[in-house]
């Protein structure tokens, strides 16, 4: 079975508090972005053993602590019968973009194993095997928008205008740690309640809607305000670094976005939303 797990975005992102198991609470609204990896499973050969192949972009780490394999393997330990698999993963999205692609791939990983093997498990029962694998592996399950709490796995329905918004995303192949990220964070309430902003025309965003995680790490990193204001100097309505970074991107919501120059090195998606 062939898939293709799609990244995220974030509309604002605010660390509210530390909690007493070591993670923070967060406020934030996932958004699907199509811009796809490629996963497939298939059942393995009889007498192999469940094996991962990797393409594409380097990830970093071992490949027995990939998070595909680790969602094989969480439903293989509740269902013996699962064969050994095959599992190709071709990576696109950039890693430590704060994109959500590995969460998502292992979301995607449940979700045709599922289909595949005839499982019959729920939504709500493959977002209980997600969130085990990451906080935001969960909302890749229902992979449609939300306002996203606590640990940034709990959901809130919320109604969003964005069809038909241009976007563009730049990767300035800057890898951010998330222990970077969440050391560099003071944890504080917003000045404008989310909700409440994005229900106000785009074009308000940009004094109401924030990340606390770009306010954190721009010092260190300008190159991400060079970039945001590259997006609001080619007329975006609405630009802001996604999750923990370093992916930046801009919003035109009623026009198409100029052609802009970035280094060579540097990945770029544009397309709509």
């Amino acid at each position: 079975m062939l898939v293709f797990p799609n990244a995220k975005l974030n509309l604002g992102l605010y660390v509210t508090q530390r909690r007493p198991d070591g993670f923070h609470t967060l406020e934030s609204v996932f958004l699907p972005l199509p811009w796809t990896d490629a996963l497939e499973i298939l059942p393995a050969p009889a007498g192999q053993a469940t094996s991962l192949t990797l393409t594409g972009r380097p990830i970093p780490g071992e490949p027995a602590t990939n998070l595909c394999l680790r969602a094989y393997e969480l439903l293989q330990a509740d269902f013996p019968q699962l064969p050994p698999a095959q599992i190709y993963l071709h990576k696109i999205v950039p890693i430590g973009a704060g994109l959500g692609g590995g969460s998502a791939d292992a979301a995607f990983a449940l979700k045709a194993t599922n289909e595949l093997f005839g499982l019959n498990l729920s939504v709500e029962a493959l977002e209980s095997y997600a969130r085990y694998l990451g906080s935001d592996c969960a909302f890749f399950i229902r992979n449609q928008p939300v306002l996203a709490v606590e640990r940034g796995d709990v959901f809130e329905e919320i109604s969003l205008r964005l069809a038909g918004t241009s976007c563009v995303v730049v990767y300035p192949n800057l890898h951010i740690s998330t222990g970077e990220a969440y050391a560099r964070i003071t944890p504080q309430l917003p000045e404008h309640p989310l909700r409440e902003a994005l229900v106000q025309p785009m074009s308000m965003w940009r004094n109401t809607v924030s990340n606390d995680f770009e306010t954190a790490l721009t010092p260190a990193h300008p190159v991400l305000a060079e970039i945001k204001q590259q997006f609001y100097a080619a007329g975006a309505t609405y630009a802001s670094m996604s999750g923990s970074g370093s992916a930046v991107y801009g919003l035109w919501e009623n026009e198409q976005p100029p052609t802009l120059a970035w280094p060579a090195e540097y990945t770029v998606w544009q397309g709509v939303l």
